[in-house]
Parts: C-alpha cells; structure tokens; sequence
C-alpha cells in the first residue's frame, strides 16, 4: 500500500478530506523523510507524518468529545466556566519533535522514527578536555 492508500483505508477520520487535499499533504511530508532510512516502512511514515500534519491543521472529523487520538493533548477539561488545559507529555523528544507528541500520528511517526533511525550516541568518550 502507498501513504494514499493507507491513510483512506485505516484513518476514518480523514473520509471527508478531498482526495486532492490529502496528495498534497503527502507531497509536503515526503522531502522531510527519507525512503533510505525508512525501508519498507517509508509509506506508512509517510502516512502518519501526512495526517499528523492533516489533524494539525484542522482537517479531520471530530464526534462529540472525541477519542483518544482526538484529546491526547489535553490534561485537563472544566465544565462551568469552560477551561481546557493542554500538555505534551512526551519526555525524552526534542523540542523539535514535541509537535509530534500532540496527535496519536505523530507519535505512531515518531515511534517509526525511533526504530529505523539509529540517533548516535556519545557517552563515555574522552575528548581530551
């Protein structure tokens, strides 16, 4: 399955979203990953960092309160007098990669991210300081 396919088939969220809008949401997301990198998981990359750009952006249907996906960035909700907190808790990214942490697709990219790309790492190398 390409990034189109996998997003209209599991995404359900996404079913009103034009066709046209969604390609050009893959073609936006594909110079910042790398097919070398990602291997045989480069579509489904692809695919969640294109809906996690979708969902950021508005797009998306949302029922009621909505799931899980749809609040994972929520702390906290009032009632009386409405109030509506917000937190990323994911400790351990970046500050670059915290927008990751404020949609469900973007962590299932990140999580991707973490098991095909290696980071380097230096710890207990003299430097000669």
């Amino acid at each position: 399955m390409d990034a189109f396919e996998i997003i209209r088939k599991t995404m359900n969220e996404f079913v009103e979203v034009p066709d046209d809008t969604i390609q050009a949401f893959i073609s936006l997301a594909e110079p910042l990953i790398s097919k070398k990198r990602f291997r045989k998981l480069y579509p489904q990359a692809l695919a969640y960092l294109a809906a996690h750009k979708m969902k950021m952006s508005g797009l998306g249907k949302t029922i009621g309160t909505g799931t899980i996906g749809d609040t994972i960035g929520l702390s906290s909700v009032s009632e009386g007098e409405t109030s509506v907190s917000f937190s990323n808790n994911q400790a351990g990214n970046t500050a670059t990669d915290s927008e990751f942490g404020l949609t469900v697709y973007g962590m299932q990219y990140l999580n991707l991210r973490k098991r095909c790309i290696v980071t380097i790492v230096s710890a207990g190398v003299d430097y000669g300081g």
